[in-house]
């Protein structure tokens, strides 16, 4: 007889197959609230964070939707199905914390050198990105003003010049595309205008360090961009 091998699995994944369990057996009716973050991490015994993770992935597959201000409620029933496709969107991707600390770690002395190294031809695509950002977040438009986030975290990536540094950043840049970390994104750290539109000028102001040449300034801004979304994180 063979065995497979036992492998570890993300909170966040048990957290959000319970969830779909509890779905599924008619504990939450299609459009009925579910308990609160606190609530869920409580009765489960996990950190809300390891909530916010699952709750982003059922979110992403519309099995419930989040309403500021509101919570979260039941879309739909999900199937058997969904309950495997939701562990494994989870298991399969990297978690939110990993790419926040990787990022945090790597993009603010990228920054830097950006500043020291910068090309009048980068500085021109990061300004216009940034005025990308800044037209979509006017019209709360969250899908579009990702991808112009995106494409400046390439440009500054590429602007360096450095190849290896380049190749370095790209796997952390293309973790945007993730569906669990868009939607923790989106429902988290930039759910409505007045965020988006904070968070381009954050954006404009490491441009601006940039343009100054003031290495310092700039990873310190980029700095506060990941501080930021870590404090929303652990909140």
């Amino acid at each position: 007889m063979s065995f497979e091998k036992v492998q570890p699995r993300k909170v966040s994944s048990i957290a959000a197959e319970q969830i779909v369990e509890a779905i599924q057996g008619g504990d939450f009716p299609i459009g009925s609230k579910l308990p609160s973050e606190f609530v869920l991490a409580e009765q489960m015994g996990v950190s809300r964070p390891s909530i916010r993770e699952a709750l982003s992935a059922l979110q992403a597959m519309s099995i419930i939707e989040s309403r500021p201000g509101s919570g979260n409620y039941v879309l739909r029933a999900p199937s058997s199905h969904d309950e495997t496709h939701a562990v494994h969107l989870i298991e399969s991707e990297s978690g939110c914390l990993d790419v926040m600390e990787a990022r945090r770690a790597l993009e603010p002395p990228v920054a830097a050198i950006m500043a020291e190294k910068r090309s009048g031809e980068a500085l021109a695509a990061l300004r216009e990105a940034v005025e990308i950002m800044r037209d979509h977040a006017a019209r709360d438009d969250f899908d579009a003003y990702f991808d112009a986030d995106k494409a400046f975290h390439v440009a500054l990536a590429e602007g360096i010049g450095n190849a290896l540094i380049s190749a370095a950043i790209a796997p952390l840049v293309r973790t945007m595309d993730q569906r669990v970390y868009r939607e923790f994104t989106r429902h988290y750290y930039l759910k409505n205008v007045e965020d988006l539109q904070q968070v381009v000028d954050l954006h404009a102001e490491i441009v601006d360090a940039i343009q100054s040449r003031d290495a310092t300034a700039a990873a310190k801004k980029m700095d506060e961009h990941w501080s930021r979304m870590w404090e929303i994180w652990e909140a």
